[in-house]
């Protein structure tokens, strides 16, 4: 089949859940759009409750009855599998993360979903050389000699929740570690993306030998569903990846049977412009860092801090890029910005923005909504008080709010002035200054004047409130094992 018939087929397939190996079509759908436009793009099955009920109770028997948790053989040639299927298949889900995601082409070559498949081939390799075993030698008890040894084993099943922005990349995340820690899971999409996580289910059926009940994949649009997932007596980990408030709850939630948590949650992170910073390159590094998928990105750096007698001359700076920003159409190669999520996203984005200059910040540029879609014009707001909403709250939008510093001290209280710390960023002449700071902001992960952090395998996560464990890298791995200490007396 040509790569063009694939990519009508992709986009025009009616998806189903999932569940213990089987395709399940429910009764009710409910309508995916296309924020670029507007338009109905498919219609996704919308899972109820029994359907979770199913996954869970089909992903807890594979994990009790099957091999899987033990055979780490399995699991190295089903991982090297859905990694080949991903790669055959990564046309076709380029252009229904495109099309359902609003991700711009080329961000489908980074973080969107290249990278992301790699993830699945670097846990393939890690299961291969990872050590699940730890020998602590012999130590003498009472009279008699002990040998002591650790053994890592699954950790049981997982419920792994994900959000809108970056479907591939959060599911993989999550799955490719979970898997090769011989886990099995229940996958839960966005209701806002479902058709994306929905066909990476259908690749794992129809690809890979993954026994039935290993990976379940259902969406929903009922609050019900993401409830069971967090509370169910036979889920043994929750993974979640979404905002703040509602990581809060699900960590209240799950506490009922002490069951284990991971979230990594939202951020407000804060880009320092140092004195002696190249400010043309770091201008250039902030417009274009918070118009990443249109700010919708949980570590893209919001807060832009300067010093104050400069602040002025950066925010003209800062300005000038931004308006370099191409938006618009996410399937040209040439757009560097696509739209927001939905409108309701926009409304919460332009909401924020107009009470912030209502607050007494400056809009220097941006600020519009642009039609069709759900478009929003790349947005600076300068003069922002450090304790002011927009400062402090999570916006998702392509919006960076620059706040004025006196001296390094003020800098850095003013980044560590927040409930979050994901991420963050420095840029100064003086790389060892620059450093220096980096050390002293409470995050997560940080670059260093332009600096990637962002690869397969380093760990990603955050400090405060923007979550609990980490996820990729080794780190990633051991966030789903369990660690199971032996000793037996020397005879």
């Amino acid at each position: 089949m040509a790569i063009q018939d694939q990519v009508a087929s992709v986009l025009s397939a009616s998806r189903r859940l999932l569940i213990d190996g089987r395709f399940v079509e429910p009764p009710r759908t409910s309508p995916s759009l296309n924020p670029a436009t507007g338009a109905v793009l498919g219609e996704a099955p919308d899972a109820g409750v029994e359907h979770a009920e199913a996954a869970v109770a089909a992903a807890r028997r594979a994990f009790d009855t099957t091999s899987w948790a033990t055979d780490v053989e399995l699991r190295i040639r089903c991982l090297d599998q859905l990694y080949r299927a991903l790669s055959e298949h990564k046309e076709e889900l380029r252009e229904l993360t495109i099309a359902e995601v609003g991700a711009p082409r080329m961000l489908t070559h980074g973080a969107q979903l290249d990278e992301p498949v790699e993830l699945v081939g670097y846990y393939a390799g890690l299961l291969r050389e990872h050590p699940l075993t730890e020998d602590l030698g012999e130590a003498e008890y009472q009279g008699q000699r002990h040998h002591r040894w650790i053994e890592k084993e699954a950790a049981g099943v997982v419920a792994a929740i994900i959000p809108y922005n970056f479907p591939l990349q959060l599911a993989l995340a999550k799955l490719a570690p979970a898997l090769a820690a011989g886990c099995t899971v229940v996958l839960k999409g966005a209701p806002d993306t479902p058709l994306v996580t929905l066909a990476l289910g259908e690749l794992i059926a129809e690809h890979t030998d993954i026994p039935p009940g290993v990976v379940n994949v259902i969406t929903s649009s009922e609050v019900e569903v993401g409830e069971l997932l967090t509370t169910h007596p036979d889920v043994d980990v929750v993974s979640f990846t979404g905002s703040t408030v509602t990581g809060r709850r699900i960590l209240a939630a799950a506490s009922s049977t002490v069951k284990r948590v991971f979230l990594e949650l939202g951020g407000k992170s804060a880009l320092i412009m140092l004195d002696d910073a190249d400010i043309r390159a770091a201008s250039m590094y902030a417009a274009f860092g918070i118009c990443l998928h249109s700010g919708q990105g949980c570590a893209l750096n919001s807060r832009l801090l300067v010093p104050r007698h400069q602040h002025d001359a950066i925010a003209e700076s800062v300005a000038k890029y931004l308006g370099k920003v191409s938006y618009g159409d996410p399937g040209d190669p040439k757009t560097y910005m696509g739209p927001l999520i939905s409108e309701r996203q926009r409304e919460k984005v332009d909401g924020m923005v107009r009470r912030a200059v209502e607050a007494g910040a400056v809009l220097v540029t941006g600020g519009e909504k642009v039609d069709p879609g759900f478009f929003y014009t790349p947005t600076l707001l300068a003069n922002v008080d450090p304790d002011s909403e927009l400062a402090q709250e999570e916006v998702f939008g392509p919006v960076l709010a620059m706040i004025p510093y006196d001296d390094e001290d003020h800098a850095v209280r003013i980044a560590n002035n927040s409930i979050y710390g994901l991420s963050g960023a420095v840029y100064g002449g003086d790389q060892e200054r620059a450093l220096a700071i980096a050390r002293r902001i409470r995050t997560g992960t940080f670059s260093i004047n332009g600096g990637n952090y962002f690869f397969s395998d380093t760990p990603f996560g955050g400090y405060k409130q923007s979550g609990i464990g980490r996820e990729k890298g080794v780190a990633g791995l051991e966030e789903f094992l369990e660690s199971k200490t032996f000793g037996t007396v020397v005879a």
